[in-house]
């Protein structure tokens, strides 16, 4: 656990700033499902805040970055960091080139083709994963697995439907 071990550190909620844009029903539930997940599981400390959590996370978009608001439940303000998305785009894409790939594959391809395709597609997500820990080490401390949620978010945020 993040963050001196409190049980505290950690999201309990989510929310898409109106910046992020609005999608297709489809990519609106991958959004959903991805900040269930997210506040289902999570380790978050922003570094620094003594007090801890639990923590609101407000996302927003800013000329190709994105922004991370970090506030209490209580809605005070505890930080704002701005990740450039400049570092992701690579990896978001051929991320998405890969899912493609798996979806097709499914319908038609070999189980050990499909395995393949998966193995690469869970290697390009612990890249982007392990990109945004290096991205927010120093700002907030998270686990990789709740890199991997954010990460995910990150993705679903990209798609435009």
């Amino acid at each position: 656990m993040a963050g001196n071990g409190n049980a505290n550190n950690r999201l309990s909620d989510v929310v898409l700033d109106e910046t992020i844009g609005r999608s297709t029903p489809d990519i609106e539930h991958e959004r959903a499902v991805a900040i269930f997940d997210l506040i289902e599981e999570n380790s978050f400390h922003p570094i620094g805040d003594e007090t801890g959590g639990p923590y609101k996370l407000k996302l927003s978009l800013a000329e190709s970055r994105l922004i991370f608001a970090v506030n209490r439940e209580s809605g005070d303000t505890v930080v704002t960091h701005i990740l450039s998305l400049t570092p992701f785009r690579r990896i978001v894409k051929d991320y998405y080139m890969i899912c493609e790939s798996y979806y097709a594959a499914i319908r038609s391809a070999t189980p050990s083709q499909i395995e393949a395709i998966d193995m690469g597609r869970r290697g390009l997500h612990n890249e982007g994963s392990q990109t945004l820990l290096d991205r927010l080490s120093g700002k907030i401390e998270v686990d990789f697995d709740t890199a991997r949620r954010l990460f995910t978010l990150i993705c679903v945020l990209h798609w435009r439907g």
